[in-house]
């Protein structure tokens, strides 16, 4: 298979197998379970394949494989019918088997909440029981309401019917202890009905025909892991009360069932062995870490998680094998693996087991700068030997001297130190061998070290040298040099302390932003400059040769009246190139638009002036789909159509700049009726289209219409207002809508 947990493989391949003789059968159905080992349905059609030619031993082989790794009922179900059907000609002996055999199966997935059918076959066979005597009859009426009383506090779907089934046999046992009994276990039974109510809504949110796939973080995966982790906190809570004991079992139930369709998740691994651990069970714990290392043999964490569970509880040789595990030969292991085993040596240990494994991890391969610093620092924090660890700090230094990282190490160690002159010794030799590229981290801790350990003029030195450098790596070259306020902010701050405000700062960084950029900045100025902000023309600037040129013969002009697959009269049917002379559209290497280069023709002179005075976007470019989506859906303040109609009709005399003057058609009120006039006009103004009413008569719908003709030339610019002779109101915001001509 191509893909190795496909699922449509898988079905394909168990039907190919279902069609075959058993023992051609056998490598699929091997094949399969090795890839899906907690598919519950495909063991069952393996094992019923071998029941269906008597094949005993190998049923039995099957059965041993999965059923405990696979608490499902139709599985177990098709194991009792099998014990049921070996054993049912063996008289006394095979009835006692196959009580047995009821009772082992109660005992893993009788909390199901499907298990309602197991519990009502187990009680029919009970009742199919002979008794030889009033002794052996007594025995099996005490057996029977054991398995009810059971039965009726299992949230179960066939609750109900249990409760009802167990009335009737207490009745027909004796009515007069009939009586107490269903009292006792009335409140027992309504707190496991009410349980099952509230278990029904989590479990209806599993799929339970999922297959076992590693997660690979789809919707879908998402949605059960969120699924099982709310079914495993209610089961946690103990909604229906019972003892400990019972509640852990049910609990450990669920998580071996959720590990049937998230085997390959980590984190329900560690939950299910730490909530053993929890419990007090370290042996539950340890054997869920040996069985998640099998099914998961490539996980480090629950290696180190396994590991350090045995180490806590002493077993110190067991956990130096999961250490040795995560090492394999050693040419493969980790510079993590070298490095954490290290550390538990000289726990567990001592020093010299943690030196002697050293030596020999620097020679791996894989061994890394992380292994040198992991050691130094151990030899100086818990040995308190400064000087080992100097000396593995120095003998690293000459492999790893091309290593940013390791140097910023040393340094820090050295700082404890408080060895100035070593630090600076150190800084000289790793920037002497550094590319400049590489050594932008190093240049700023230098930097940072002679701020706090220097005197004013070298630290003014290191600053100058590492402008030096830095500028053969960017596109600034001498304006890199040149001192700005930046400088001044660095030297001059503490931690979270700053020489200045938090505006200034932010101005700081955006003038340091534009600085960079300013190059590219006026080139993209330039170009959207070259506009004819008047008429519209086409931009005929130069463009640079890095830019992609589109093919112009194949575009063609654009007319909103026409559609697709439809021609307008008095149009040609298909529409005209531009003309060759036009400039193409600026696009750079990466295909994406960013000056407009051609204004069309067909917009007004005052959009296309709008148009070719907006600045260079320098960033992603908006969905504009989007942005159209959000302003239809926005509600935008408008004057009041019938104050904007009768204005409409009136000419302007006059308008002052701030548009706050008040026409005089009005007549003079009180105050009070003036300001009940104010606070009716703000609720007006603050009024929309949508949420005023429609008026009813005909006169006032003209007047609306009227009014949105206005609004509309308003908003596109075509007409221009505040002139006496166009007999318009004169507006002084197009946003705001409020009025600012002056009628007289």
């Amino acid at each position: 298979m191509e893909d190795k947990y496909s699922i449509e493989s898988a079905e394909a391949l168990a039907n190919e197998a279902q069609r075959l003789p058993i023992t051609e059968a056998v490598p699929k159905y091997e094949q399969l379970l090795a890839i899906f080992p907690t598919a519950a349905k495909y063991w069952k059609q393996y094992v019923e394949a071998h029941m269906a030619v008597n094949n005993d031993e190998a049923t039995k082989q099957i059965f041993s494989r999965c059923l405990l790794n696979c608490l499902q009922i139709p599985l177990w179900r098709c194991y009792i019918n099998f014990i049921r059907k070996a054993n049912e000609k063996k008289g006394l002996e095979g009835q006692e088997e196959t009580k047995k055999a009821f009772e082992f199966m109660l005992s893993y997935v009788g909390s199901d909440i499907g298990s309602g059918p197991v519990w009502t076959d187990y009680i029919n066979f009970l009742k199919s029981l002979p008794a030889q005597n009033p002794q052996e009859e007594s025995q099996r009426m005490i057996a029977l309401r054991k398995v009810y009383q059971k039965a009726i506090v299992t949230p179960t779907h066939h609750i109900e019917q249990h409760w009802r089934d167990y009335e009737n046999f207490e009745n027909s046992v004796s009515r007069a202890l009939a009586k107490g009994l269903v009292s006792e276990y009335q409140p027992k039974y309504n707190s496991a009905r009410a349980v099952y109510r509230e278990r029904k809504k989590y479990f209806d949110e599993i799929d339970w025909n999922m297959l076992a796939v590693p997660p690979s973080g789809s919707v879908k995966e998402e949605l059960q892991w969120t699924a099982w982790k709310r079914f495993l906190a209610f089961e946690k809570e103990n909604p229906q009360r019972i003892d400990t004991v019972s509640a852990n079992k049910r609990i450990s139930f669920t998580y071996e069932q959720c590990l049937m369709y998230l085997y390959h998740y980590p984190d329900i691994w560690f939950d299910y062995a730490t909530w053993h651990a929890k419990c007090g069970s370290i042996d539950s714990a340890i054997k869920v870490y040996q069985r998640s290392l099998k099914a998961l043999p490539d996980c480090a964490l629950l290696r180190y998680a396994y590991a350090e569970l045995e180490e806590s509880r002493g077993a110190i040789q067991a956990a130096k094998k999961v250490y040795e595990s995560l090492l394999g030969d050693g040419a493969n292991a980790t510079a993590l693996s070298h490095i954490q085993f290290i550390r538990f040596l000289r726990r567990t240990e001592g020093v010299e087991a943690a030196k002697k494994y050293f030596l020999d991890a620097r020679k791996s391969p894989n061994c890394t700068y992380h292994v040198y610093v992991a050691y130094a620092t151990m030899a100086f924090c818990m040995d308190k030997d400064a000087k080992i660890a100097h000396n593995v700090f120095e003998v690293g230094l000459k492999r790893f001297m091309h290593e940013p990282g390791y140097i910023l190490e040393y340094a820090d160690f050295l700082s404890r130190l408080n060895d100035d002159r070593n630090i600076r010794a150190l800084f000289e030799r790793a920037l002497s061998s550094l590319p400049p590229e590489e050594s932008v981290e190093v240049w700023k801790r230098f930097s940072q070290f002679e701020q706090t350990y220097g005197d004013l003029a070298s630290m003014l030195k290191v600053e100058q040298r590492r402008k030096e450098a830095l500028a053969r790596t960017n596109e600034e070259g001498a304006s890199a040099l040149e001192n700005s306020l930046q400088d001044v902010v660095s030297r001059y701050s503490f931690m979270d302390l700053w020489p200045c405000s938090t505006n200034e700062l932010e101005h700081l960084s955006r003038q340091d932003w534009l600085s960079s950029n300013m190059k590219k900045k006026v080139e993209k100025s330039t170009l959207a400059n070259e506009a004819d902000k008047t008429s519209g023309q086409l931009l005929n600037s130069n463009i640079s040769s890095k830019l992609v040129y589109p093919d112009t013969s194949r575009m063609v002009v654009y007319d909103p009246r026409q559609k697709p697959g439809l021609t307008t009269p008095g149009l040609p049917s298909s529409a005209s190139p531009l003309p060759s002379s036009s400039a193409p559209s600026v696009l750079t290497t990466s295909g994406v638009p960013t000056v407009p280069n051609a204004i069309p023709k067909a917009l007004p002179p005052a959009l296309a002036a709008f148009i070719a005075s907006l600045p260079p976007a320098d960033g992603p470019l908006p969905d504009v789909d989007y942005v159209l989506s959000i302003c239809l859906q926005s509600t935008l303040p408008v004057a009041e159509p019938g104050k904007l109609a009768t204005q409409a009709h009136v000419g302007p005399a006059s308008s002052d700049a701030s548009g706050s003057s008040k026409s005089h058609l009005y007549k003079p009120r009180d105050r009070r009726g003036k300001k009940r006039d104010a606070d009716r006009q703000d609720d007006d103004d603050t009024s929309t289209v949508q949420s005023q009413p429609l008026p009813k008569d005909a006169f006032k719908i003209r007047q609306l219409r009227k009014a949105r003709v206005a609004a509309a030339s308003v908003q596109s610019g075509a007409a221009s207002y505040g002139s006496v002779q166009t007999g318009s109101a004169s507006y002084g915001s197009g946003f705001s809508g409020e009025q600012s001509g002056s009628y007289g």
